[in-house]
């Protein structure tokens, strides 16, 4: 899945067919974040780490590159590059009982995916979409009319313009990326190798305090 989210915003720029994206999860999650069997995998062969580090930076430039608008769907939690990805979209419909966050340091790891791009600049780009995080909380029966408010909206307007406004509007976060997404990841990609990122992962796995040497 981290392979094809690396290719699928740019598909979907390249799709003559679409104007607006709908972007969501099924189940009980958007997206959790990365699994813990991928987690132990990285952390016994570090290259495997390090080979998804173009990826990651692909994931965040491609999805800021978008001109057509994206509105997220957010029917239940986002973690770590979850988050990330739903935080970066235009517009935010979630679930009321949705919980957001990025937990990269509690196992063990740089923020790098994005999060230390996106999250520091919230209050300012947030407040200029309406809220903090989320631009509307409604109740999970209520998800999909809300969504569809939104793209009634901006149907009813110049689609280029819609397109071309969204995309000067991204203009600085694009830039932020550019600046700090090698860095973010090379950074992310050497915590790997931590003897705390382990022990992080095990006791997230077993729910208990890690017992971190800080090495």
């Amino acid at each position: 899945m981290h392979e094809e989210l690396g290719r699928v915003f740019t598909d979907l720029q390249r799709d003559s067919e679409s104007d607006i994206i709908i972007l969501t999860g099924k189940g009980r999650a958007f997206c959790a974040g990365g699994d813990f069997d991928w987690f132990d995998e990285q952390i016994s062969d570090p290259s495997k780490f390090r080979d998804i580090a173009w990826e990651a930076k692909r994931i965040v430039t491609s999805l800021l590159d978008m001109e057509k608008p994206m509105i997220c769907r957010l029917n239940g939690a986002a973690a770590g590059l979850g988050a990330t990805i739903a935080l970066l979209c235009d517009m935010i419909v979630s679930d009321e009982k949705a919980l957001i966050g990025d937990p990269h340091v509690k196992v063990g790891l740089v923020a790098g995916d994005g999060g230390a791009v996106i999250w520091p600049q919230l209050i300012g780009f947030a407040k200029a979409k309406e809220l903090c995080l989320i631009n509307y909380a409604v109740p999970t029966e209520d998800l999909d009319a809300k969504v569809g408010e939104l793209i009634a909206k901006l149907q009813s307007n110049p689609k280029w313009a819609v397109r071309w406004t969204k995309t000067v509007a991204n203009i600085p976060l694009r830039a932020l990326a550019a600046q700090m997404m090698d860095a973010s990841v090379g950074w992310e990609s050497v915590s790997n190798y931590m003897d705390d990122r382990k022990e992080a992962v095990d006791a997230f796995r077993e729910k208990r305090k890690p017992n971190l040497t800080g090495n």
